[in-house]
């Protein structure tokens, strides 16, 4: 799916030859500082790599449109943006981006599966971090991306909670038979949840383990 060849940013990332696969759970873990979040903003053309190629489906990322690789290549930050509106007006920002006509029903739908028990009227900005987090991630889940890249998306939330919302992203994408690459900061969780760990330090990716 992602093929990245002898690609450097900066002096954050140096990957000589690095393959992420198609219809797989991929978890990222290293160190902070380690270029994890780097790496994820290349596969979303949020930068460009300073040297190097990048192909994703046999096609080289700089040839692809920045917006319409954003509409197929599902990007969620750490810290996402959460609109000083209600918790609706925030579902449909995203889906407005996408053209997409969504229903209250599946609003709420998608706010049940994330544990969010606020109504669609609430507004967002009094909602706690881990809930934040959670209105983001049904804010992505909406959307008909292909691959869903997220940088730590449990960052905010304790430990029970974590688990019950990794496993139901986790479920949404092997339902819909799409791809997820997912920073996790906790081994355990991407050794429970994971396809595949690829392992990266200062840089340079240390290792790549199938977890199947």
């Amino acid at each position: 799916m992602f093929r990245l060849k002898e690609v450097k940013y900066k002096d954050i990332l140096n990957i000589d030859d690095l393959t992420i696969k198609q219809g797989k759970i991929t978890c990222i873990v290293g160190e902070s500082g380690a270029g994890k979040s780097t790496l994820l903003k290349l596969l979303n053309k949020m930068i460009s790599p300073d040297e190097g190629e990048i192909v994703y489906k046999d096609k080289k990322l700089k040839d692809y449109d920045a917006v319409a690789l954003r509409k197929s290549v599902i990007y969620l930050s750490q810290k996402p943006y959460i609109y000083k509106k209600t918790i609706k007006d925030n579902l449909m920002k995203a889906a407005s981006f996408h053209r997409l006509n969504v229903t209250d029903e599946t609003m709420e739908k998608m706010l049940k599966q994330v544990k969010l028990t606020q109504s669609l009227g609430h507004d967002a900005s009094k909602l706690s971090g881990g809930e934040a987090q959670r209105l983001a991630l049904a804010r992505v889940m909406l959307l008909k991306g292909e691959v869903y890249i997220m940088d730590e998306p449990s960052s905010a939330l304790d430990d029970e909670t974590e688990d019950l919302v990794i496993s139901m992203v986790v479920d949404f994408v092997k339902k819909n038979q799409l791809s997820l690459v997912m920073i996790t900061h906790s081994k355990a969780v991407a050794k429970k949840y994971g396809d595949i760990l690829i392992e990266i330090a200062k840089g340079e990716v240390k290792g790549v383990e199938s977890l199947e």
